[in-house]
């Protein structure tokens, strides 16, 4: 039996197959899944808040109870609106855990009513960094594997001059 609304927040730049990983198992969990990408006007990104929602929605639309959609502002607040109180996060590897603890704490904090879970990648996908995936395609390599093609195809429109392009 499928539990209720949860929020997948981020920022998504760019959403990988891990990201995809964990969207694929917990649909089958809850009711609804919320993919919310965060919009912080201090955080220089490579795709647009527009381009990543976009984006997303493209790669989850054979998943029937996932909406994307953006946020600015505190998570706390947002998911209040939303009229739910419970926070998806995905866990890659033991790094990731000491962060998202800290992040959890201080949402429990500020509303005792939020519940954070953490959902751990499947290991294939434990290795997918954001950060990894931008300096593989800037040097001209191919992040098959790594994110959803339309996200490669615009990540390469993005990070790879064009000239660089033709020579591929």
């Amino acid at each position: 039996m499928k539990g209720k609304t949860v929020i997948y927040p981020g920022s998504f730049d760019p959403f990988t197959n891990g990201h995809l990983n964990i969207i694929a198992r917990a649909s089958e969990i809850f009711e609804k899944i919320i993919i919310s990408v965060g919009h912080n006007t201090s955080k220089k990104t490579t795709l647009s808040t527009e381009e990543r929602v976009s984006l997303i929605a493209e790669v989850t639309k054979s998943y029937p109870n996932v909406e994307v959609e953006s946020f600015e502002g505190l998570l706390v607040d947002y998911i209040r609106k939303k009229e739910t109180n419970t926070i998806l996060r995905g866990m890659r590897c033991h790094s990731d855990f000491e962060y998202e603890l800290q992040m959890a704490t201080a949402n429990k904090l500020m509303n005792e009513e939020v519940e954070t879970l953490f959902m751990v990648t499947e290991s294939q996908f434990s290795h997918i960094s954001s950060s990894l995936i931008k300096e593989i395609i800037s040097l001209g390599g191919s992040a098959k594997g790594f994110v959803p093609a339309v996200i490669e195809e615009k990540l390469i429109e993005k990070l790879c001059p064009a000239e660089e392009r033709r020579k591929q």
